[in-house]
């Protein structure tokens, strides 16, 4: 069991950008390249009913957007590759940010008529402070848009990245000839048949070669002459360690839904992409290569398969290999667990796999041991840091709409909680249910998810409430704070974990809160510290 060649060939990346961009396309066509699937279900188009094979949950499929944060694994050229493909829709967004923890690079997505988005600025941030390596891929080209130039200027100025394109448009929309591959000097043709599922490239070493003008045209052949004189001019040459650094981040160009472009990706992707990557902990930094195992829990899926009610655990393997029916220390609970039927994904295929390594995703089945977060050893007190809860920004009481199944709703919140999905507080003054999501569409799947997998019914009730405060004293024994949950405890409540949370109606109660116990912190984020 050569466990360094193991590391060695494994790539775990994420696939972030705004709704709409062509992430779960993308997706899709890297899948068809892997031989994962034979045919690619275009996730909006009404002609194929099958559904994006990433987008398992049957709202999704309603709406044609990613929910949920699927696994995805295949193998290509000798290189075992994991995606995680994460939602785009903002309402999402926590589920992405804990999934970057997971990932050791990240290519991000961008729309060529839309350019930057508000969503993607948000995302590659969180990307920028991990310093996560980037590739940009330039979606859509077969329509009108942007030019390429202004496009590279506005991911330059709006996401204060360095790019270096890779490959180059020719022409754009109407006039899309296809793409010149500056990383490997070649030509592809674009025949505007998606049908065809490779398209044939060819060989172009030398730009001033006439077969260009054969190929394309006069015109086209030479303004893209004069672009790529341009490219080499003004954009720095790739260098390998600069990406690697995250100080530098290599572009392509390409319309995923004619699957144009993506193999181009795909090949340069194998070559540079890192490996798995060590990893901080609060106690120390941890490596791939150690032969202790170390993992960490970063998502939580309930009724992966509605006729069991098994919850999924995702793990991310940062060190050593996991092995089937070993114990491991789970070190939250202080536990020894076992694990006879760990799976490894393909959207909606699970397979029981014996052994993983470093950079893989392994589901295991659990039955509320884990907590997102968590972390599992070979025996090492290790906690891995780094997934935070942020405050919600919609409030609302839910109310049980069928008295005869209070148990199953009270099971399906617990569940839908410890997944991620929102957060929940009970009122401290009367045991009331309060849910707090980062979008409203959350409150839709809640409902949705309550009744289809669990035969619960709930009605929702406005709150006005602006933020959830986690509250900290100076000294829990002192008058201040003794007065403060006298005068508040309409407002206090305590999140899943039992810690404290003060509920602020407006940004000025807040303020006025602050200034009258100024020995009181009032925290934006819980972290997950127990």
């Amino acid at each position: 069991m050569n466990v360094k060649k193991e590391i060695a060939r494994r790539r775990t990346f994420g696939i972030v950008s705004h709704p709409d961009a062509g992430k779960t396309t993308l997706t899709e066509k890297l899948l068809l390249f892997g031989g994962a699937i034979q045919e690619a279900g275009a996730v909006k188009s009404n002609k194929i009913k099958k559904g994006a094979t990433s987008d398992f949950m049957e709202i999704e499929r309603q709406r044609g957007i990613s929910v949920a944060t699927s696994v995805l694994a295949f193998e290509y050229n000798g290189i075992k590759i994991n995606i995680l493909d994460t939602p785009g829709h903002k309402d999402f967004a926590e589920d992405t940010f804990r999934t970057l923890t997971a990932v050791d690079s990240v290519i991000v997505v961008i729309d060529v008529a839309k350019g930057v988005e508000e969503q993607t600025e948000k995302l590659v941030e969180v990307c920028r402070m991990r310093n996560i390596p980037m590739i940009v891929f330039v979606n859509k080209l077969d329509r009108e848009g942007k030019d390429a130039f202004e496009l590279l200027d506005e991911i330059e100025e709006k996401l204060h990245l360095k790019v270096t394109p890779l490959s180059f448009p020719i022409g754009m929309g109407y006039d899309f000839k296809g793409i010149y591959n500056i990383w490997e000097k070649n030509v592809n043709i674009f025949s505007g048949d998606s049908r065809k599922n490779i398209e044939e490239t060819v060989e172009i070493s030398d730009l001033s070669d006439s077969v260009l003008d054969e190929l394309v045209g006069d015109k086209a052949a030479d303004t893209l002459r004069e672009e790529v004189e341009l490219v080499q001019g003004v954009y720095p040459a790739f260098d390998n360690q600069a990406y690697l650094d995250g100080k530098l981040q290599p572009v392509f160009f390409g319309s995923a839904l004619n699957n144009f472009g993506v193999r181009e990706l795909l090949d340069c992707f194998v070559k540079i992409a890192p490996t798995p990557r060590p990893k901080k902990s609060e106690e120390r930094l941890v490596h791939p290569d150690e032969k202790d195992f170390s993992g960490f829990v970063f998502k939580i899926h309930a009724n992966m398969d509605p006729k069991h009610r098994d919850r999924l655990a995702f793990i991310k393997i940062v060190s050593g290999v996991f092995e089937r029916n070993k114990p491991y220390l789970h070190v939250r609970n202080k536990k020894n667990l076992k694990f006879s039927s760990p799976n490894a994904f393909f959207a909606e295929r699970k397979e029981i796999v014996d052994i993983s390594y470093p950079g893989d995703i392994v589901g295991l089945h659990d039955t509320g041991n884990f907590k997102i977060g968590d972390t599992l050893t070979s025996g090492e007190e290790l906690h891995y840091k780094g997934i935070p809860a942020f405050s919600p920004e919609h409030f609302r009481y839910i109310n049980n709409a069928d008295p005869m199944k209070s148990k199953q709703l009270a099971k399906g919140i617990d569940q839908l909680m410890d997944e991620g999905v929102a957060q929940l507080f009970t009122l401290e003054l009367n045991g009331r249910k309060v849910i707090g999501t980062v979008g409203a569409l959350q409150y839709e799947v809640i409902q949705y998810r309550l009744e289809h997998e669990y035969g619960a019914k709930c009605t929702y009730e406005p709150l006005s409430v602006t933020k959830a405060c986690w509250v900290e004293p100076e000294d829990p024994k002192s008058e201040e704070f003794k007065e403060f949950l006298r005068v508040k405890q309409r407002f206090m409540a305590k999140d899943k974990r039992g810690q404290l949370v003060f509920l602020a109606d407006s940004p000025f109660t807040l303020q006025m809160t602050q200034q009258k116990y100024p020995s009181i912190k009032m925290h934006f984020v819980s972290e997950f510290k127990d």
